[in-house]
């Protein structure tokens, strides 16, 4: 008989996966570094262990990171990538090489940090603090992992704010910020300028500062921060940008230019927002590999970029009718998704499929999708953070009129609902658009695997 210390991998990780949901979520946390900190130093401070490329920003991230791991990647080197939230498991958060770490290495990695977040727990526990929370416990397992791998480089994503993110006990050579709009503002304030000033935390001394185009307030900030602490800035529209881009099948084709000119480079993501995050992508990987004089060379950008991905972002998910699916979840988001949608597809309907959490300004979100929706349905993700759908269909109502609005409590309803209506009448060429919230696009891209 086997032993409780042979259970089959699937059940551990099933188990960690609990214990660590378990945890105060990433919303809910007490502002501070003391407890990652505490933990890396007893871990030997595995973040020091590699170069890498720190991102922050109010959209974009996710987008960002994904492609300067790709691009560093591609140009040989063993690379960690941490990026937030996951869609389908938490294991997609911590990649080597790309790939989320397989079940019996994550469940390993926990084995070997949690002794250490534990003590960190009593000793806050003693002082009367919080213990660590479900993300602080990912970031110490994936800066764990990646010195183990060990990695050469790695692409992190900030989880909110910058300043006191648990990822910023990293020193990274190179910070990217993406550009700063309203969020979180319990967290990070309720100003551009504010927000912008927790972002700047992760500008450390002497490194490379990547900064996107930016409002004039957040760009000040930004600018300020980087005479500070002594940091280079590059800045989008001056020292790199993108020069030129037009649609293609599946698409787009730039031309981008920081300390190299990239020709006829193609990028399988949509929207212009996306060929931005692809400058800076690029930017930021010529920073850290001291290529900025000369450039990269031009074929591995071109090769690493046409293979990029960012799931959740304006992905199709199937077609007849298409489903495509958005982790827009506030109105900067939903405006540079409708500008998105507008110039890459020719829907003659698009019935929308909306969730958004209780912390979100719901009524912009919906203002800025109303131009390009013909109706929507509004539903609930799994969160218990989600607005809760006859709250929520209130709303839109205000906004789209009492005639284009549909309330399903379910999100496997909803989808059926808003299919239906795309293929009213038989109508060829309509699409199904689900979004609002991260917790309800890693939802419908969950229903729609099972189905």
């Amino acid at each position: 008989m086997a032993s409780g210390n042979e259970r089959r991998p699937a059940n551990r990780l099933s188990e960690v996966d609990s214990a660590i949901l378990a945890r105060a979520p990433e919303h809910d946390l007490v502002p501070s570094l003391d407890r990652i900190a505490a933990v890396c130093g007893l871990l030997g401070d595995p973040q020091k262990a590699f170069r890498a490329v720190h991102v922050t920003g109010t959209n974009g991230k996710t987008s960002t990171t994904r492609l300067v791991e790709r691009l560093l990647r591609e140009h040989g080197l063993r690379t960690g990538r941490f990026t937030s939230p996951h869609l389908l498991e938490v294991r997609e958060r911590i990649a080597v090489d790309g790939e989320p770490l397989p079940a019996d290495r994550f469940v390993e990695t926990y084995d070997d940090v949690i002794p250490y977040v534990d003590l960190v727990d009593g000793r806050s526990a003693a002082a009367g603090e919080p213990r660590m929370t479900f993300f602080e416990v990912l970031v110490a397992m994936a800066y764990a992992a990646f010195a183990d791998a060990p990695v050469e480089v790695a692409a992190v994503e900030v989880g909110m704010g910058g300043a006191w993110d648990a990822t910023n006990v990293l020193d990274a050579q190179v910070a990217v910020v993406m550009p700063v709009a309203l969020d979180h503002q319990r967290f990070l304030g309720h100003d551009v300028a504010s927000i912008a000033a927790e972002k700047a935390g992760i500008i450390k001394p002497g490194a490379v500062a990547v900064l996107s185009d930016q409002p004039p307030e957040a760009a000040q900030v930004l600018l300020r921060r980087c005479a500070e602490v002594g940091a280079t800035p590059l800045r989008e529209g001056l020292e790199f940008g993108v020069v030129a881009r037009e649609i293609a099948v599946g698409g787009q084709l730039l031309t981008l230019r920081a300390g190299g000119t990239y020709e006829d480079v193609f990028l399988p993501l949509y929207g212009e927002h996306q060929a931005h995050n692809a400058a800076c992508a690029v930017a930021a990987a010529e920073a850290l590999l001291g290529a900025t004089a000369g450039g990269l060379d031009a074929d591995l950008v071109r090769a690493a970029l046409s293979d990029a991905d960012s799931p959740g972002r304006l992905e199709v998910l199937r077609g007849g009718p298409t489903v495509l699916v958005d982790a827009a979840h506030n109105p900067a988001g939903a405006a540079v998704l409708t500008d998105a949608l507008r110039e890459a597809f020719t829907f003659t309907r698009l019935i929308g499929v909306v969730g958004v959490l209780a912390d979100k300004d719901a009524e912009g979100i919906l203002g800025a999708l109303e131009p390009v929706l013909d109706e929507v349905v509004i539903t609930r993700s799994t969160s218990p953070r989600a607005i809760d759908p006859g709250e929520l269909g209130e709303i839109a109502v205000d906004v789209f009129g009492d005639d284009r609005v549909h309330v399903a409590a379910r999100l496997d309803d909803a989808l059926d609902t808003a299919i239906g209506r795309a293929e009213e009448g038989g109508l060829v060429g309509g699409g199904v658009l689900v979004t609002g919230s991260i917790t309800l696009a890693a939802d419908v891209r969950r229903l729609l695997r099972a189905r």
